[in-house]
């Protein structure tokens, strides 16, 4: 679902907003994450001594013809030690706005979707775990339109 809105943050231009409803299967200890099958060879070893929480976060890439990289974030969730690591999240939904600065999401045909992680350690640097699949979704070529009452 994508809407054409006035974006009061900047200029008084409309901007793309979309809305995004999606499906989160993910096992981080067994090497099976993400939206279809997200795969990192390191899964086996995330909860060790020194993890104390993971920041998990699924975020969407994109092109325009005025950038040629755009991200973001659209949900998250921390994890902690003795969380069950087994993610079956059914019609999720975007917990942050999906806002582009112009009009890019209207007919974009590669929005990839990821899902990432954090470790946040007891101690030591935070390294930064992407999985290795993705889902590539297109939106549509128009707008829809609310009632204004």
């Amino acid at each position: 679902l994508r809407k054409n809105v006035e974006d009061f943050t900047g200029p008084r231009e409309r901007s793309d907003l979309g809305f995004v409803t999606f499906d989160i299967t993910a096992d981080i200890l067994n090497r099976k994450n993400g939206l279809q099958t997200f795969r990192n060879k390191n899964t086996s070893i995330i909860f060790d001594w020194n993890v104390k929480q993971l920041f998990l976060y699924l975020s969407a890439e994109y092109s325009t013809k005025n950038n040629a990289l755009n991200q973001v974030v659209l949900w998250d969730k921390i994890m902690l030690r003795g969380d069950n690591p087994r993610l079956s999240l059914k019609d999720m939904k975007s917990k942050y706005f999906f806002f582009d600065d112009g009009n890019g999401l209207k007919g974009n045909r590669n929005i990839t979707l990821t899902l990432s992680w954090n470790v946040v350690p007891n101690a030591g640097i935070l390294p930064l775990v992407t999985g290795s699949g993705h889902v590539s979704v297109p939106f549509p070529d128009t707008y829809e339109t609310t009632k204004s009452y």
